[in-house]
């Protein structure tokens, strides 16, 4: 699952200093969101961002109970160790804290969810039926650190077990979360349909769906969700056409969108390194 969390940087950091700070100064959260977003430098952010997370970890010290700083922590966590954690040790690490976090937040919110890290699937389908609209935040957040640790436990037959629950989590979520569902479970969707060839249970058309909701809600402005069509759907179907076609247009796009930015850069980065691969692969 390879970088198939880059889509996510943008909602994410907002998200995420959003949750950190807005108890803090509320103008100031915004502007350093804004401002992670909208940078087009990648390394600049990868080397400040530690300062953030270990920001967030006083904050989990001083408010260990409480699910927004939690989920914030979570986030950025899960952020920083799925895209910028080169080291796989350094990501399982990372990650590793970030599912934590984002576990005791959701026990703190939904007392059935305490027991979800040890459940079966029917266990846990059984208790998330009960997640209501209220807890749909956090509940993605949730989804969203356990992809991150997926990603970065990748090589554990005994994590990818995981698969079908965080599938159903998600959709779920799309359940409960009304007009105010974050696009990217749309991606997070694709991908996760895509995962597997279809004599194993991948449903690719059903994926392919939801990576054009994915498009089609950002009006085109997210990148990094073409990179994810590219890589899971028209990849898993030997598709060179559909892949070529994806990509470059990722590479032509302009990537200064509001709130793009930072990931535009990274999945036109991206792109060109699929593209380089494409002969090779197909």
């Amino acid at each position: 699952m390879k970088k198939v969390l880059l889509i996510a940087v943008s909602s994410m950091l907002a998200s995420g200093c959003s949750m950190l700070l807005s108890s803090v100064a509320t103008g100031l959260s915004d502007n350093l969101s804004v401002a992670f977003l909208n940078q087009d430098d990648p390394e600049l952010v990868r080397a400040g961002a530690p300062s953030f997370l270990l920001l967030l970890d006083s904050f989990v010290e001083g408010s260990p109970n409480d699910p927004d700083i939690l989920s914030a922590a979570a986030t950025l966590y899960a952020t920083y160790g799925a895209v910028f954690a080169e080291d796989e040790v350094r990501a399982a690490r990372l990650t590793s804290r970030a599912r934590r976090y984002a576990q005791t937040a959701m026990c703190e919110s939904y007392r059935s969810a305490c027991g979800w890290p040890d459940a079966t699937y029917d266990e846990f389908a059984a208790t998330l039926s009960g997640v209501g609209r209220k807890h749909a935040e956090v509940l993605y957040t949730y989804g969203f650190a356990s992809l991150a640790y997926l990603q970065a436990h990748s090589s554990d037959w005994n994590s990818l077990a995981e698969l079908p629950q965080i599938e159903a989590l998600f959709n779920h979520y799309l359940n409960i979360s009304g007009d105010e569902v974050n696009s990217n479970v749309y991606t997070f969707m694709g991908i996760l349909l895509t995962l597997r060839p279809p004599a194993l249970g991948g449903q690719p058309e059903r994926a392919r769906e939801f990576f054009e909701k994915a498009i089609a809600a950002t009006d085109g402005n997210d990148l990094g969700v073409k990179v994810e069509f590219a890589r899971g759907y028209a990849r898993l179907l030997y598709d060179r056409e559909l892949h070529d076609r994806l990509l470059h247009e990722v590479t032509a796009a302009n990537p200064y969108h509001d709130g793009f930015v930072l990931s535009n850069v990274m999945a036109q980065e991206e792109a060109a390194v699929l593209l380089a691969e494409a002969d090779d692969y197909f």
